[in-house]
């Protein structure tokens, strides 16, 4: 039996990364958490085009390791598609090797967080406008409907989403 993946995608301070975990421990499950916080840390200079691509791999690098340590589910916090809308957003294009990586990585779930949640300043968030949050939020999900992967909008405040969560991914799973 295949794993199922679980992607929680959405614009900054949504809670993606709270979410991601807390269904990853409530399932014992493993989570992979969004390798482009821990690549930008590192640099030692503002982060460029070129640097995404490099995200793109550490991503689904991390998402191959942790998959292995998987017994049905794996929770991971974003996929490619945000590196699509933010170097689509930023630079005005995408590398193709993350265009294609997108077209051949399959999911069987996609967790939409909503912008209803306050801004939570990050010295690696760029975005903390309302409209420009909304904007990438409508980015997100027409991507995702594209995708044709089922998804469910998660809002709420944080026992919320994890409660409307926690049930989408029960649906899921019957």
């Amino acid at each position: 039996m295949s794993i199922k993946r679980i992607v929680v995608i959405g614009p900054e301070s949504t809670g993606k990364s709270t979410l991601s975990q807390a269904l990853a421990a409530a399932f014992d499950e493993p989570w992979v958490m969004e390798f482009a916080r821990v690549y930008i840390e590192r640099l030692e200079r503002p982060y460029q085009y070129e640097d995404l691509l490099e995200i793109a791999k550490g991503q689904l690098r991390e998402e191959d390791a942790k998959s292995k340590r998987a017994k049905k589910m794996l929770f991971i916090d974003t996929d490619l598609h945000v590196l699509k809308v933010w170097s689509e957003h930023k630079y005005g294009k995408t590398d193709p090797w993350i265009i294609g990586q997108i077209a051949q990585r399959k999911y069987d779930l996609y967790l939409l967080t909503d912008v209803d949640l306050p801004w939570e300043e990050d010295s690696q968030r760029e975005h903390p406008q309302p409209e420009m949050r909304a904007y990438l939020f409508e980015q997100y999900h027409q991507l995702i409907k594209d995708s044709g992967v089922p998804y469910a909008i998660i809002k709420g405040k944080y026992d919320e989403r994890f409660v409307n969560a926690l049930r989408k991914v029960r649906e899921m799973l019957a």
